[in-house]
Order: C-alpha cells, then structure tokens, then sequence
C-alpha cells in the first residue's frame, strides 16, 4: 500500500464505529482512518487531512449511503460551526456512546476492574440547556466557499464561535440552539448596533479593533448577564463615549438584563480572569437556585452550565458519599462551593479547596446567604494546601470528593489523598479519560464500587462521569 499523503482521496469508506472525541473509525487497506462528521454505517469517500505515524484523519468529501443510524441536523450551522457535532446522531445512540466510552476509558487507559455501570442520566433538555456561551467579535469571518469563488465578499465582521483550528476566524451565527432566550436576541441586538454605528471588530491577528468578546449568562430565576470584553483599543479617550454608548443601548433595549458589567483587555488572549471587571448597571452577579439553596454568579465563577443536570450530578454525588451526619468531608477543586453547600446539611463540616481566590470568596457568600456555618473554603494550590500540617489543623476527613478540571488532578495531589486513606473518595469528572488515568494511581489502596454517567452536553461527545472509591 502506498503512503496516503494529505488531501489525498480514498472512496466508497465504510464507516464502522464510534471512536474517542466524537470521531468515527474507518479501515482502509488495514490503515485506520478517524472520520469527523459521519455516523457508523455511513458509505462516503474521504479526503485525508492528517497523515499520523499509526493512523489518518479525514472528513467526507461525497456520502454514497447513508446510515441508518442518522437523524437529521436541526441547525443551519451544523457541520460548520464546532458546537454540536452529535446532532446528525439520535439522542438515543448518543447516550449509548457516551456509556461505552466511560468504560472504554476505564478499561484501555485505567486499566481497571470495573463493578456494572450504571445506565447514563439523560439531559432533560436536549435543546437551549446551556446558562452560559461566549461569543468573540472578529474582524475576520469565516467565509462561505461561495464567497471564496466569486469573491463577492462584502461584509467581513463577525459575532459568533471561533472556527476550530481556526484561532482568527469566526462563524457569524444566525440562531444557537445552546442557550434560551434572550441569549439571541441580545447577540443579534448588539450586532446590528455595532455594525450600525461603525464600530471596529477585534483582530486576532493584529490585535486591534474595540469590540473582542461578548458573554451571556442566565438562570432559572430569568436573570440575565452581559459582559462586554473591550480590546486594547477602550483605554483610548476617544474610546470612552463609544463604549457607553454601546452599554447604553443594552441597558435601555433589553430591561431583562440584570447585570451589565464590561472589561478592558490589552492582552493578547480572551481570558479576563487577572483583569478587573468593571460593573456598570444591575447587580454585579445573578443567582441561581438549587435544592433550595442560592448561590450567587459573577463575571468569573465557574458555575456547571447545564444547571438541570448539575443538580443529578451533585445528587449523585450526595447518595454515593453516604452520609450518615457525623463526616468531615474535604471538597477538592470546590470553586464557588457549589458541592460543599449542597452537602453541608448532611454532614459535621465541609472542607473546602479551591485555587481560584475569587471563587473562594464566592463560595465563602454562598453559605452565607444559605446560612450555612459548618462549611469552611480555602484559597491556594491544592498541591501545596492539602499537607499533614492542613489535615492536623482541620482533621482527617471520612469522606473526599474531588471535582477537578480536565485534566485532572496533579501527581501531588493523588499521593496526599492516598497519604490520607479516606475511608470514601467521590471523583466528579468531565473527562473519563484523566479520571481513569487518577483512579488507576489510587487503585493501590482503592477500589471502585460505583460510577454513575452523567450527560451534561447532548450533542456532544462530552460525559460527566461520578465514580466512588472505597479504601480496601
């Protein structure tokens, strides 16, 4: 067989089975190909795009057949845009998908024995489920090959989603289907004003331009949060009065909006978390509500986005602890104390650790407003806090539930719990695979007796996973 180069064409593909990171397997002269945007059982020709030293990646250039396994795509934008790549799949056979990878993860990458799983929790909306989305202004849209063809290109702004792979381009999106109302129209809104008014797009090439991010929030109690991210270009004089202007015109046009709050970034990336928030008009946060708690929202918490499936997360986290009242529990990676205060009246003391200092202080208001006194939050890297000299000063816990980013927890991290040998861990995930990876370094002293699947993102290959560890 000849060495497949990129951008060469291989037809008539049967495409058999779902793979890691929502791709699809196909076997072509005994060389695996990853396949993005097809369904198993899909007859297509494909174009390589990657040519790896054990494998090719393509996507599909023609479909001869179609699979039986496909639904149709409900959004103008699919197969463009990066969001929601499952829609061509039935909601049905996407949780089947997401089951199995928990337990390909656990069993390929942890290596792990693995007690029966239970069946995955199905969002309950599968639609407009998201309470936050980011949107970046770019001076350069992602241009239809139309356009590229005839070259009529009259218009080159964009509000929307980064193209993937693409870091400055961006797709102008029509309607989303990930976030209710009025996530839209505010979008829309303040679009058509920006172009109406001349305002200057960001350019992630050049780093100029005023307009560089917009971010939407909502909650279950119909509050609203706009933050507006003003480039370099808003510490200019000139500056000022167009950016009032534009703040203005949210504030007047939609009333919903109950906090308004904008930042002036001169970096060269989006991230506003070491840059001050400005408050302009509402409250400088919105609440949530869960389980009959409050917990307050602001510009930089971190707060799980699909809040109807969080709260089978954190209830599964709750029953898998079992908790009997008398726990010292630490909550690792607590952020704004969303675990810590759901449980704190089911247990002695919630401990609380967090590397955010923001989030910390977040939490720290949380319990306040929900007059919880027995949890307690920490602000620091977890590797350097959770030392004997922290365990002898707030106790030894029964109890440990860990809830860390991506990619997992530190080496540190997992040689202080094994050091500690909690009699329960809870390890809430939204990555099987690092959590696989951390479970087979604790499986020296634990072993799995529960995992319960979550789906917190249909559409998606994303799956939140909550496994319980009990000491041997």
């Amino acid at each position: 067989m000849g060495k497949r180069r990129k951008n060469s064409f291989i037809e008539k593909v049967q495409i058999e089975k779902m793979a890691a990171e929502g791709k699809c397997v196909a076997r072509h002269e005994g060389q695996v190909i990853f396949v993005s945007q097809v369904a198993p059982g899909d007859i297509v020709d494909l174009r390589i795009v990657k040519h790896k030293k054990k494998h090719l990646e393509a996507i599909p250039v023609h479909f001869h057949q179609w699979s039986d396994q496909r639904t149709t795509p409900f959004c103008e934008h699919f197969g463009t845009c990066g969001g929601c790549k499952w829609q061509h799949i039935p909601y049905a056979l996407q949780l089947q998908y997401k089951q199995q990878q928990v337990v390909d993860n656990f069993q390929r990458i942890g290596k792990l024995s693995l007690p029966e799983i239970s069946p995955i929790l199905p969002s309950d909306e599968t639609q407009y489920y998201r309470n936050k989305l980011e949107f970046a202004f770019s001076s350069h849209r992602w241009l239809t090959r139309e356009e590229i063809d005839t070259g009529q290109v009259l218009d080159r702004n964009a509000l929307g989603f980064h193209m993937p792979q693409s870091f400055d381009k961006v797709l102008q999106l029509n309607h989303c289907y990930l976030q209710p109302e009025p996530s839209n129209a505010i979008r829309s809104a303040i679009d058509a004003f920006a172009r109406g008014q001349g305002y200057s797009y960001y350019d992630a090439v050049t780093h100029q331009g005023l307009l560089r991010t917009l971010m939407i929030r909502t909650s279950s109690k119909g509050e609203t949060m706009v933050v507006v991210q003003f480039g370099g270009e808003g510490l200019r004089n000139e500056a000022q009065p167009l950016i009032v202007k534009l703040l203005d015109y949210i504030k007047s046009t939609f009333p919903e909006v109950t906090s308004l709050q904008y930042v002036i970034n001169p970096k060269k990336n989006d991230t506003f978390h070491d840059l001050e928030v400005q408050h302009y008009d509402g409250q400088p946060y919105i609440t949530e509500v869960m389980n009959g708690l409050q917990f307050r929202i602001s510009a930089k918490s971190f707060y799980q986005t699909n809040a109807g499936q969080a709260y089978k997360l954190y209830r599964t986290t709750r029953e898998f602890a079992d908790f009997h009242g008398h726990e010292l529990v630490y909550d690792l990676y607590t952020g704004t104390g969303t675990i810590a205060n759901f449980v704190a009246a089911q247990v002695k003391k919630v401990v609380g650790l967090e590397y955010v200092e923001e989030a910390v202080e977040d939490a720290k208001i949380n319990a306040r407003i929900n007059h919880i006194d027995n949890a307690h939050f920490f602000a620091g890297d977890i590797k350097e806090l959770l030392q004997n000299t922290f365990i002898q000063e707030h106790g030894k816990p029964e109890v440990i539930i860990t809830d860390p980013p991506r990619t997992g927890m530190h080496p540190d991290v997992v040689s202080s719990i094994l050091a500690i040998e909690a009699p329960r861990i809870v390890y809430v995930s939204c990555s099987p695979a690092t959590q696989a990876r951390d479970i087979a370094l604790l499986d020296s002293k634990y072993m799995i007796k529960k995992i319960q699947p979550v789906d917190m993102f249909p559409h998606t290959h994303h799956v939140e996973n909550v496994a319980l560890l009990e000491i041997k």
